[in-house]
């Protein structure tokens, strides 16, 4: 895998958890709209479902390429894939809490 590649799938890869955890915003905000008031016993477990889920979904766009790459012997590449997706993934954060500050 070519230093474009990785590059090129690192940033579509952190992309994908930025757009994730918009949806995953979008629908706690609207949660209460959506499914209306639980106070009860299913507010609780939807909330871990959702972040079990998260969990799962996240680690995946961060880790399962590397991963991948790691068990097919491309070290190298497995590292520049993670260390790219962790510095775009800093990046997308620094632009959105500059967007944040600057509509407030």
């Amino acid at each position: 895998m070519d230093k474009k590649k990785i590059t090129l799938h690192s940033f579509l890869h952190s992309l994908g958890v930025v757009i994730y955890i918009a949806l995953v915003s979008l629908l706690m905000t609207n949660s209460e709209k959506i499914f209306g008031e639980m106070a009860d016993f299913w507010g609780p477990l939807a909330m871990l479902l959702l972040f079990t889920v998260s969990a799962a979904v996240t680690g995946l766009l961060v880790f399962g390429r590397p991963v991948y790459l790691f068990l097919q012997g491309m070290k190298k590449e497995a590292i520049q894939f993670t260390f790219y997706t962790l510095g775009f993934l800093i990046a997308e954060s620094l632009v959105v809490f500059i967007i944040l500050f600057a509509v407030r």
